[in-house]
């Protein structure tokens, strides 16, 4: 039992310490190292551990650990993953701390510990458990109504940090999920038409710099609109998914290969040998199985810059006006030699 002086005392600094973990630490980690420790600290806990739960298995993970000897971290997280009825377990299941649990220490000897649920609201009047803040004492350990109320703050800072950087974590997650569906082709994964034809503005831009070349190849799949007709869109949807793999494949790392419509991918790539690459995709493509008894097979139109366009648009036209030129299946028109 502490003096009641020293325990409010101890919450001011918990508080403190909470407050500023909260709105500036890096990361969990160092979150729950601030709160915990300052809770420990404020009621004399010699060892203290921040177990979270997962939110779809509902099983419990150390997390954190504080006083304790690392080869005892190990030990202690098996034996609470191991047996449903520990006491952290049943705190996480049950949403009921305990505040005074005799424990056996490392060396056999008699500790005191404390369990408390980490809770949170989850709208609705529901609410989760994210996890079990606990704490021990080297034998005998009588917890007050101070205490107790200092803990549970200090459980609560530490629910709330957990929740804080999990929604932080979503939030990236799911901003990074944005901007990959912004730039990207659902169907093949390939770069879209925004981002193709962004990437040949800069690399035009790069290239007047530079005085340097680009290659602009649009390649088309053969037969397309008849495969649809014949054998259904799921036909389609496959060839397109081949054929984008070969393109992948196929170019260097510093080239952009996207789609750019229905049928239609373009190369964008920096100097002069995009007609090397068409051939190679082509020759790619043309060991591919047919698909419902259609070969699949690409042609292609080379341009490249500054002979046939300065910008973006003049060198895709000029590109396209090459590859209306091809004489049929798997060729290649570029619109002059080299």
């Amino acid at each position: 039992m502490s003096d009641t002086t020293d325990v409010e005392r101890g919450s001011l600094a918990v508080l403190s310490a909470g407050a500023a973990a909260l709105a500036r630490a890096a990361d969990l980690d160092t979150a729950l190292a601030v709160i915990v420790e300052a809770g420990a600290g404020a009621v004399g806990a010699s060892v203290a551990a921040v177990f979270t739960q997962d939110p779809e298995r509902g099983e419990v993970e150390l997390l954190m650990t504080l006083g304790m000897a690392d080869d005892r971290v190990a030990a202690f997280a098996a034996e609470v993953a191991g047996n449903p009825d520990h006491p952290i377990n049943l705190a996480a299941l049950d949403r009921s701390g305990t505040l005074g649990r005799a424990v056996a220490g490392p060396d056999g000897a008699a500790w005191t510990g404390v369990d408390l649920p980490l809770v949170v609201a989850a709208g609705a009047g529901v609410e989760d458990c994210v996890g079990v803040l606990t704490l021990g004492w080297p034998g005998e350990h009588e917890v007050d109504t101070a205490e107790e109320t200092l803990l549970v703050g200090a459980a609560d800072l530490a629910a709330a940090a957990i929740t804080l950087f999990r929604l932080s974590s979503l939030v990236t997650e799911r901003s990074e999920w944005y901007e990959r569906v912004a730039h990207t082709d659902t169907l093949t994964g390939l770069a879209n038409a925004r981002t193709v034809h962004r990437v040949l503005e800069l690399e035009v831009a790069r290239a007047q710099r530079q005085g340097s070349d680009i290659s602009v190849a649009v390649f088309d799949v053969d037969g397309f609109k008849r495969l649809n007709s014949d054998a259904g869109s799921r036909a389609g949807d496959l060839v397109l998914r081949q054929v984008a793999t070969i393109l992948a494949e196929s170019v260097r790392l510093v080239d952009t290969i996207g789609r750019v419509g229905a049928d239609e991918f373009v190369l964008v790539a920096p100097g002069s040998a995009g007609v090397t690459v068409a051939k190679r995709v082509i020759d790619g493509i043309a060991r591919l199985d047919p698909v419902e008894g259609h070969a699949v097979s690409v042609s292609a139109g080379v341009a490249r810059f500054p002979r046939d366009g300065t910008d973006a648009d003049t060198l895709l036209a000029a590109a396209r006006g090459a590859l209306m030129s091809a004489t049929g299946p798997a060729s290649i028109s570029a619109t002059a030699e080299g």
